[in-house]
């Protein structure tokens, strides 16, 4: 969808969009259908507030490795480029959540891996076995851990919809390649 808008995708754009900033390449295709983007921009701004009951590292480690793990590039490098210094992720962090596993030397923290592995298993099988979902509770508590499962679940969905639809990378957003090489020293 380019421009200009018609008034109604203005509108949905000026809730989704902070003011002053272009609509992504994401939010023009999904506003083609435009209940379903007042529909997911509810849900979009539940996943990436405050109001969700886990912190933002956590949620970035399994969004990323959920959208690289989907081979959704553009969702990968949008959340790098926007949160990956505020998760305060490592460059080999971010090489492990795009090419890695949660086995990488680099997850040191056993939460960070627990994450990881979360989306791993989630993805390749649609459960956790119960030795994780174990692990999982000594770090998170029931309302956390839902939160995590649907977190999951959606970057599943939002990147079906981008690479299926297309969407090219926004310029200059981080890609696969630009972390597929090992970088001097781990920042």
């Amino acid at each position: 969808m380019e421009e200009p808008f018609p008034p109604k995708i203005e509108a949905l754009f000026a809730r989704m969009i902070p003011p002053g900033l272009p609509p992504l390449r994401v939010l023009r295709t999904m506003a083609r259908n435009r209940q379903m983007s007042h529909a997911m921009a509810e849900w979009m701004g539940y996943e990436l507030s405050t109001a969700l009951s886990v912190d933002l590292r956590a949620r970035e480690i399994v969004i990323g490795r959920t959208c690289a793990l989907c081979g959704c590039e553009y969702q990968w490098g949008l959340h790098m480029a926007v949160w990956a210094e505020r998760a305060h992720f490592t460059r080999a962090q971010m090489r492990s959540i795009a090419l890695g596993c949660s086995g990488d030397p680099c997850w040191t923290e056993p939460r960070d891996r627990l994450l990881m592995e979360l989306a791993e298993q989630l993805h390749q099988r649609s459960d956790v076995d119960d030795r994780l979902w174990g692990d999982l509770r000594a770090h998170f508590d029931e309302e956390q851990l839902l939160d995590l499962l649907a977190l999951c679940g959606w970057y599943h969905a939002v990147s079906f919809i981008v690479r299926a639809a297309r969407v090219e990378p926004e310029p200059g957003l981080t890609r696969f390649a630009d972390v597929a090489a090992p970088w001097g020293a781990d920042r």
